[in-house]
């Protein structure tokens, strides 16, 4: 296969664009890909195919656009429906990050365009390590844009075709970058961190088009009802807004019950758990421990990492000790396992 053929995720977004962008421009033989995930409004749909046709024709180079939206559907907003009706607060991100974008685009750039290698605007690292003999992942220079908590699910071969085009710089460079191309998507506004919340509006205009709205109580740790919900798929753990309780201290969700449709609300102090249980593992950058370990954890995307005792289970499954308590540890969501800027594995939070 052509060695300096690479075929660019273009989801129509300035980050996508500019990662076309300069490798064209380092003289790759780049090709546009653009998934076709779901009908409407949002970035990567219908308003993104627009742009990212744009930005192709801009560089002249090649746009194909692939159907995806049958897998989308099955492995995306079907996943998304169950966990929420089970109990769960599922992400998708990795998910359709690993099932839906890049080992599909690899397929297709491999069997379609004779290309081994892909690329996205995601901002993360990829290095080969001699002595491990294994790709690694790493953490993007600006830890503001960093999306390797996203990337933890990918397989081998996956990182072994994929190039970050942006992991080595910060949002600003990538925004100067686009002006001194004259990009189109230069001035482009930041895309939501979900698309089906661009697509829809709102999460929970998303779920009301599959999940029945069942109304039920908001309960204490006792059992005493404070309070009536909207259907327990709307909340989530760790959330204090929106309950419409009154209390004398401020409440949080802690636990949801789908089998007696109870919200179950507690304080800070009750909020936090000291350990959970993972599974669905995917280690990137080491193979699988057999012994405990120490790492550094992110529950959410957004959290910092914290050092906790990592130790192996059976059934692909392991427990995590924290050293404090950790405060809204949401089943459904990844815990991802660091070594300063590697990303070591990661999984899914189970419920308790």
């Amino acid at each position: 296969m052509g060695m300096n053929k690479v075929v660019v995720g273009l989801s129509g977004g300035v980050d996508s664009s500019v990662a076309a962008a300069v490798l064209h421009d380092q003289g790759y033989e780049v090709i546009g890909l653009t998934l076709w995930l779901m009908k409407g409004k949002g970035q990567c749909c219908s308003d993104g195919m627009v742009d990212a046709a744009f930005i192709c024709e801009q560089l002249g180079i090649p746009h194909h656009i692939v159907d995806s939206r049958a897998v989308f559907q099955a492995n995306i907003v079907d996943y998304l429906v169950s966990g929420y009706e089970s109990g769960v607060t599922p992400l998708p991100c990795s998910q359709c990050n690993r099932a839906v974008k890049f080992g599909p685009m690899l397929n297709y750039a491999k069997q379609e365009l004779g290309c081994d290698r892909i690329a996205t605007g995601h901002y993360a690292r990829i290095r080969y390590d001699q002595i491990s003999q294994r790709y690694q992942l790493l953490r993007a220079i600006d830890p503001k844009k960093d999306q390797s908590y996203f990337l933890y699910d990918l397989s081998q071969e996956m990182l072994a075709g994929t190039v970050f085009p942006l992991g080595d710089q910060t949002k600003e460079d990538t925004r100067r970058i686009a002006t001194e191309f004259d990009l189109k998507t230069a001035s482009k506004p930041e895309s939501q961190d979900l698309c089906l919340i661009e697509a829809h509006g709102s999460m929970k205009t998303f779920l009301e088009q599959y999940i029945n709205q069942k109304e039920g109580n908001i309960v204490d740790l006792d059992g005493n009802i404070l309070g009536q919900h909207q259907g327990v798929h709307h909340y989530t753990i760790g959330q204090r807004k929106g309950l419409g309780i009154a209390a004398a201290e401020p409440l949080y969700v802690v636990k949801l019950d789908p089998i007696m449709n109870q919200v179950i609300v507690a304080n800070r102090l009750n909020a936090g758990r000291s350990d959970c249980t993972v599974s669905r593992l995917n280690w990137v950058s080491i193979t699988e421990p057999s012994t405990p370990i120490r790492v550094e954890t992110q529950i959410r995307y957004r959290s910092a990492p914290v050092p906790v005792n990592l130790i192996p289970l059976e059934d692909n499954r392991l427990k995590l000790v924290f050293d404090e308590p950790e405060f809204a540890i949401t089943p459904g969501q990844a815990a991802v396992f660091y070594d300063g800027e590697t990303v070591l594995g990661g999984g899914i939070i189970e419920k308790e």
